[in-house]
């Protein structure tokens, strides 16, 4: 069903990697070619005619891709996978939602951050015992803690990219959901990160009231669910989710488990307001119930729903890389991190479900060889 037929050379310390199509979504670069790489850095990138392109089927070469919303540390979260999966199938660097607080932040570092080959930055959750526990993480108003909070950014500044808020009926039922937001704020206040932000119902708090507090830089994710927050109505974008973004608050899609709605994706799209970040959400549930669920796999979802190549790539490469501060990430350029994902493509449009079992049919991407610092590490 997938074919690929890119080269990959080794010699003196360099590594070679060429393919019929370079995409580097920060430069505008799309054209065949090769990348040469030594000591974990891009040295050259040479755009050149490869014979008989047809040979190299449907594959192309990104920058590694950048997953900021999943789970991981099966130990440590009960949301969590092993980060290994993460790297098979293309993702070089992963954000971690939540699943560590102040209280456990220190031994996740140690024994899921530190010791993963590809690179791992938190979005700390504000509650102090992350997401260890089946309860909500705000089930319990003891456990938000701002000074706890500020205290472990400090700690772990160079593994931390925000401070993560659930502010939803589930991971905060005993919790006024405006305090916890007003105390994630102080925390960001005084740690200069930003937030990622899980919306709460309608219903117990306006949608137009929850994102005007929110500030540039913010990101809200879990953007295309239907319910029980939609930020579509009568085919429209809500004006409100249109000011936010305005104002620079940016939108992350957190597929997840429950979170993505084609009808949502679709209205979105042809409205003009597209994803600042794809991200999949990835958590426990995926992997005991066998479902593929991947960065490439979401990637050609929001495909199928009209969003163009060259934007889908910047919302999983040269856009997260800006915000989570991975200066030397995202980009094809000489200088930067020699981490690639090579993508092929199916031969033919294969079913795809989005959380309400919806469907659409489109080709879809899978990952075909993935690189770290030059060498490969999934072939």
């Amino acid at each position: 069903m997938f074919t690929s037929e890119g080269s990959v050379k080794m010699n003196s310390g360099f590594s070679h990697v060429t393919s019929r199509r370079l995409v580097c979504p920060e430069s505008g670069f799309d054209a065949p070619g090769t990348i040469t790489i030594s000591e974990g850095r891009i040295k050259d990138l040479e755009e050149h005619a490869i014979p008989d392109r047809s040979s190299f089927g449907s594959d192309l070469v990104l920058p590694g891709l950048i997953d900021i919303h999943c789970h991981l540390g099966a130990a440590h979260s009960v949301f969590g996978v092993d980060p290994s999966g993460l790297l098979r199938s293309g993702t070089t660097f992963a954000g971690s939602q939540g699943d560590a607080g102040a209280g456990n932040i220190d031994r996740y570092v140690e024994e899921v951050v530190r010791p993963a080959r590809l690179k791992v930055k938190l979005a700390i959750n504000l509650s102090m015992v992350g997401e260890s526990t089946e309860a909500g993480c705000f089930s319990d108003p003891t456990w938000v803690n701002i000074d706890a909070c500020v205290d472990a950014v400090d700690r772990n500044r160079d593994y931390i990219w925000a401070i993560a808020i659930n502010a939803s009926h589930h991971a905060c039922p005993a919790f006024n959901p405006h305090a916890l937001l007003n105390a994630g704020l102080k925390v960001a206040d005084e740690t200069g990160l930003p937030i990622l932000y899980g919306l709460r119902r309608p219903e117990d708090w306006g949608l137009g009231d929850q994102l005007s507090l929110l500030r540039q830089g913010d990101v809200v994710t879990y953007c295309f669910r239907k319910s029980p927050h939609c930020i579509v109505y009568n085919n429209q974008v809500l004006d409100c989710v249109i000011d936010a973004r305005k104002r620079g608050v940016l939108f992350d899609v957190g597929h997840g488990c429950g979170s993505f709605d084609f009808d949502v994706a679709e209205t979105a799209v042809r409205c003009g307001f597209l994803p600042d970040t794809i991200s999949t959400d990835l958590q426990a549930r995926h992997v005991t119930q066998g479902m593929r669920h991947d960065l490439p796999l979401v990637m050609s979802k929001l495909r199928a729903v009209g969003m163009q190549e060259t934007e889908i790539f910047k919302a999983v490469t040269s856009t997260p890389a800006k915000l989570v501060g991975a200066i030397d990430r995202g980009k094809l350029t000489v200088g930067s991190r020699g981490d690639l994902t090579r993508l092929i493509e199916s031969d033919r449009k294969c079913k795809l479900v989005d959380t309400s079992d919806k469907e659409r049919y489109g080709k879809v991407w899978s990952a075909a060889e993935v690189f770290v610092r030059g060498e490969v590490v999934k072939k």
